[in-house]
């Protein structure tokens, strides 16, 4: 099998360094970039990526459903599905309670069910974008029942964004093998999780659905620790060991811990966070943890460590570090190299 696309991902950047971030990808190789969202908007941060792109897929991952209304988001997905020639990617995702309750002041019950609405809601709103039907969406959560032509900006040359969706559980998982393009699978993850929770659980909904499980795509976002030297590699990894503690304290990210027997470690985190106790966190996350989670090697080799655990895994596979490491400007021409080395690989 060949490797899937090389890709990267970004957040939390003002609009013109997005831009610049963005070239700097696609100059340095890679074929995506993922944009997140947190303390700026994931559709800001995409407009700024397309304007400053030609060649790459430019994709939310995640852009927060609930927080905005499905009209908005159908409407955004497009005119940035225009600006990229049909090189865009709709990510969704519900965040936690917390963040859509009290940050959003958005509704968040049921949330399964209520995305898969969500997508429904977005794509009958495409439909009658292109003029295929009347905006007759009647559902639990969402009613769309008007769209005059002023309102609509009518049909596209292009087809309509593909949809993926975050989900960890197993009911989320079933849900998106069902309804979703491609899964976005969570930074905080294993191989062991991938085999023995996603893919089946995938499969699991597409045959509900009468679809063909490798239809869905696989978004593989992965955390990477490497350098030059063995302190410069050992630095990297204690970053990683905070960076996956703060990660598990969420109990929502449980189910990957329990699937390596580690069932105590979620809530232990939990508590250790609540305690404030940073160093304690670390501390939990063991060097088995880690290297179960993300992968660790050296530059030169980075590539190839990436390829012997996702070749067969992931359809596409997101650094997630790497723009973290741009600050040095050389490590721009050193990620450079790791695509290189990744296309010779495939």
């Amino acid at each position: 099998m060949t490797l899937p696309p090389l890709d990267v991902m970004s957040a939390g950047r003002g609009l013109r360094e997005m831009s610049d971030t963005a070239a700097a990808a696609e100059g340095a190789g890679f074929d995506g970039l993922w944009l997140t969202e947190g303390g700026r908007t994931s559709f800001g941060a995409a407009t700024a990526a397309a304007l400053a792109t030609s060649t790459m897929t430019v994709g939310t991952g995640i852009t927060v459903a609930f927080a905005r209304s499905p009209m908005i988001t159908a409407a955004a997905a497009r005119e940035l599905q225009d600006a990229t020639g049909g090189r865009f990617v709709l990510g969704l995702g519900t965040q936690v309670r917390a963040h859509v309750e009290r940050r959003y002041s958005a509704d968040f019950d049921r949330p399964g069910p209520r995305l898969r609405e969500y997508v429904d809601a977005v794509r009958a709103i495409w439909r009658s974008f292109r003029g295929e039907e009347r905006l007759r969406h009647q559902g639990e959560f969402y009613k769309f029942t008007l769209m005059t032509p002023e309102w609509s900006p009518g049909p596209s040359e292009f087809p309509d964004p593909p949809i993926y969706l975050a989900g960890v559980n197993p009911w989320m998982l079933r849900m998106i093998g069902e309804v979703a393009d491609g899964l976005h699978v969570h930074p905080l993850h294993s191989p062991r999780y991938l085999d023995e929770v996603v893919r089946p659980e995938i499969a699991a909904g597409a045959a509900r659905a009468d679809r063909d499980p490798s239809a869905i795509a696989l978004v593989v976002p992965v955390m990477t620790a490497t350098g030059d030297t063995d302190e410069q590699l050992a630095a990297a990894r204690d970053k990683l060991r905070m960076r996956l503690a703060f990660y598990g304290s969420t109990p929502g990210y449980a189910k990957v811990f329990e699937t390596h027997g580690w069932d105590d470690l979620q809530p232990r985190l939990n508590r250790l966070f609540a305690a404030k106790d940073t160093a304690g966190m670390a501390a939990a996350i063991t060097d088995d943890v880690l290297d179960a989670l993300t992968v660790s090697a050296p530059w030169e080799s980075l590539a190839a460590a990436l390829a012997d655990r996702y070749r067969d895994r992931a359809d596409r596979l997101i650094c997630y570090s790497a723009v973290s490491t741009w600050t040095d400007p050389e490590n721009v021409a050193r990620w450079s190299t790791v695509v290189a080395d990744w296309r010779k690989l495939g």
